[in-house]
């Protein structure tokens, strides 16, 4: 279970998630503000 974990707060750390919106092609502020809510609304609870 300590490996699913470890996996999930690495692949959906927001940084990551920014990291690939860019590499995905969006602008940086436009891939912060995307990144800002995703760690508000979703990451916080997923590793909750």
């Amino acid at each position: 279970m300590k490996k699913v974990k470890c996996f999930i707060q690495h692949h959906f750390n927001p940084l990551h998630v920014y990291c690939r919106l860019r590499s995905a092609g969006f602008r940086p502020v436009m891939a912060q503000r995307v990144c800002t809510l995703y760690e508000k609304f979703f990451y916080n609870f997923l590793l909750r």
